[in-house]
């Protein structure tokens, strides 16, 4: 079956960044469904891997963590589905990616598409809506009020991307809270309102003073989706005592948690893979979230994230998918369709 891979990790404008190759279709057995890849969406966790693991001597890393298409096979321990379903999944970080013709993955992470939406439209959502779903609602528990925050507010640092543009889109629709995005150019502070921001500031600038300009003195709970490092001493000071920092990124040199002591702020990590890497006890949670997800898309609360098609899938167009994100100009999903 036709794949993308590399054997080294090299700079994305290298055309050995990503190659068109050759590899063997897999056979599905036990909990695995083999899906024939029909559309695949971009994520910054590829251009991470890429640059940071090389494949044993000899061998081809296929990446790609976002897929939707066509199950062909199912193993035996199979219940959800069957030959012909339209299926969307993010997959899991230690198995073979969505890069290719057909993939395995294993049906507890595994959704039936939304009815509505295109392969490619699908395939913008997985990876991001799952993040932002145990985000919000398993890391910052932010569905209902409390006592500590009756008037809850959530602040979306770096809103604009994959996971913002869904998070945002579920924070209004299923809460109550009041919520501030962070973007910093025109197109993207329209797409964030869009999208379900209630007010938008610019994370070029300092944030307390732009809050505190919107009239709120504290927020109660924060999801920072990007360069945590460089607004985390602002992010401490904007949060109420009590409240909660979430983040995906990773940043540099890590973090002091020391200054979260005195409010008693709890830090919060987020990580998609985690239920697949462990296979732990909860992991069929994951097929739960996306067939929630698809009845909303249905229902026409939530919506693709698609912004942008680069063609079909081979290494080329991955390439120039990978440079975007790289440059952190991206805005909403890239998606590939077809071989």
């Amino acid at each position: 079956m036709k794949a993308i891979g590399y054997q080294h990790s090299l700079a994305i404008s290298d055309a050995a960044a990503l190659l068109d190759i050759e590899v063997p279709q897999p056979v599905a057995s036990g909990h695995d469904v083999l899906v024939k890849i029909a559309a695949i969406s971009v994520n910054p966790v590829d251009t991470k891997i890429r640059q940071r693991v090389t494949p044993p001597a000899g061998e081809y890393k296929i990446l790609g963590w976002d897929a939707a298409g066509e199950v062909v096979a199912v193993g035996e321990k199979v219940q959800h589905f069957v030959p012909g379903d339209k299926v969307y999944y993010a997959g899991a970080l230690q198995r073979s990616g969505s890069n290719a013709e057909y993939q395995l993955v294993d049906e507890r992470i595994v959704g039936k598409m939304p009815a509505n939406l295109s392969y490619a439209e699908a395939a913008a959502l997985p990876l991001t809506a799952l993040t932002a779903w145990e985000m919000l609602f398993d890391r910052l528990d932010i569905a209902t009020p409390s006592l500590k925050h009756p008037k809850p507010v959530l602040l979306v640092v770096g809103a604009a991307g994959g996971v913002g543009s869904v998070l945002l889109q579920l924070a209004r629709q299923l809460t109550t809270v009041t919520i501030v995005a962070t973007a910093s150019r025109a197109e993207t502070q329209a797409w964030v309102r869009e999208m379900g921001a209630h007010y938008v500031i610019d994370h070029s600038k300092p944030l307390l003073a732009q809050l505190l300009a919107l009239g709120i003195d504290a927020v109660s709970h924060v999801a920072s989706l990007t360069h945590t490092d460089a607004h985390y001493a602002e992010l401490v000071k904007a949060l109420a005592p009590q409240g909660k920092l979430a983040l995906i990124d990773d940043p540099v040199g890590g973090l002091d948690i020391m200054p979260l002591k005195q409010k008693s702020i709890s830090l919060h990590w987020e990580f998609m893979f985690t239920r697949s890497l462990f296979a732990t006890a909860d992991m069929q949670v994951q097929h739960q979230i996306l067939t929630d997800l698809a009845k909303l898309i249905e229902q026409g609360q939530v919506k693709s994230t698609l912004q942008q098609q680069f063609g079909t899938i081979n290494a080329a167009n991955l390439r120039k998918a990978h440079a975007l994100l790289e440059s952190g100009k991206a805005m909403g999903k890239i998606v590939l369709a077809g071989f």
